[in-house]
């Protein structure tokens, strides 16, 4: 499995814009692509412009065919102007036992 958290900052102007374009993507890359596990978006509350992205793949291979698909590439480039700052945090999971239960309590919630 691969995880990573990808740390961004929006151009306050572009903000609403660019959260219309993420959204869009993640929920394509969920819904189309079986190694995306998670695209997981969100932004501090005190400061929206600050976002932060949980991705969770199945493997490296998976990221590395996510990057080629046209909603990764359309997300890439209509948001390149919005973004002022990106980082990418490549993270290991403390206890990748757990990680598949959280997936699983969710299923049963619903």
């Amino acid at each position: 499995m691969m995880v990573r958290i990808a740390e961004i900052e929006i151009v306050p102007a572009s903000l609403e814009e660019y959260k219309a374009i993420l959204e869009e993507e993640a929920a394509a890359s969920v819904k189309l692509e079986p190694g995306v596990i998670a695209i997981f978006p969100m932004y501090q509350k005190e400061n929206p412009t600050q976002v932060r992205i949980l991705e969770i793949y199945a493997s490296k291979k998976a990221y590395e065919q996510h990057l080629k698909t046209p909603h990764f590439q359309k997300y890439k480039t209509t948001t390149l102007n919005m973004v002022k700052l990106l980082k990418l945090l490549e993270m290991e999971a403390v206890d990748v036992t757990t990680m598949p239960l959280i997936f699983k309590k969710l299923k049963e919630n619903k």
